[in-house]
């Protein structure tokens, strides 16, 4: 994310969103978009309680408590995998309490980019936010009307704003005018399509090969993706002389190589090595 973060608290993240894959793997965009806003909701209120955050990100306290913590604030309010995904959060490290804050709201936005993605809407949410953002920023009453504090005056300019827009867009447009947590309109939504990237990148493969693949070949490929991702995958194919054989897939941050270049490497070091 944008914001500064710490060493354990940048860790922290990077475990997080594995967490967060796991949480959207498979489901409906219903499902992943219900996440995002019990994430949020999380968000907020961690955001407005100073105790809590620090009784949270309390390294001396075990993750076992934490989780008791969570279940009696939370348990009534959000549903399982909102429940889960916050209590295994709550137990990772943190450089900093208003870091754990930043973090679940990356999450969120990322969970609604996940309902974006298995709807095919997630580049025109991406479109859309970027949009929006030139629009608010861009016009000195609607800056004053989006930082007042009348929420439901700022829901019916946004529906304004937004007319045509995707489902995805308007709800993190209407968030994201709600919870400015103290930055300006260019940082917030700075932020929202940082996280968007974030998640976008995740599910796109990175595919390297001697020879074009066959349509058949690239649907076969396609289709595992998805299956083991259990969201779309977009794939980009890059014709690479270099592999000689086989093929390189690199997905978010795990790389799969199984060319012949990359296997004569290896065993040149095996070599190498044994010397």
């Amino acid at each position: 994310m944008r914001a500064h973060l710490g060493g354990a608290s940048r860790q922290s993240l990077v475990t997080a969103r594995l967490r967060l894959d796991a949480a959207v793997k498979g489901v409906d965009t219903k499902a992943a978009s219900t996440l995002s806003v019990e994430l949020f909701f999380v968000a907020d209120v961690l955001d407005t309680n100073i105790a809590l955050r620090r009784a949270l990100t309390d390294s001396s306290r075990d993750a076992t408590s934490k989780s008791v913590l969570i279940s009696e604030l939370f348990g009534a309010k959000i549903t399982v995998p909102a429940l889960t995904i916050t209590s295994e959060i709550a137990a990772m490290r943190w450089s900093a309490p208003k870091d754990l804050v930043l973090v679940i709201e990356a999450l969120a936005i990322e969970a609604e980019a996940s309902a974006a993605n298995i709807a095919g809407e997630l580049d025109r949410v991406e479109d859309e936010i970027f949009t929006a953002s030139r629009a608010i920023a861009g016009s000195p009453e609607l800056r004053k009307a989006l930082t007042s504090d009348a929420k439901m005056a700022k829901a019916n300019l946004v529906r304004g704003i937004l007319t045509g827009a995707c489902d995805s867009t308007v709800r993190l447009v209407s968030q994201l005018v709600n919870t400015w947590r103290g930055r300006s309109i260019e940082s917030a939504f700075a932020d929202y399509a940082h996280a968007l990237a974030a998640r976008r990148n995740r599910v796109i493969a990175l595919i390297r090969v001697a020879a074009p693949m066959s349509s058949q070949q690239q649907e076969r490929l396609s289709t595992a993706l998805n299956k083991q991702v259990g969201q779309p995958v977009r794939i980009n194919i890059e014709i690479d002389p270099s592999v000689i054989g086989g093929v390189s897939i690199k997905f978010a941050d795990d790389l799969v190589d199984g060319t012949v270049s990359n296997r004569l490497a290896g065993a040149a070091r095996a070599v190498v090595g044994s010397k």
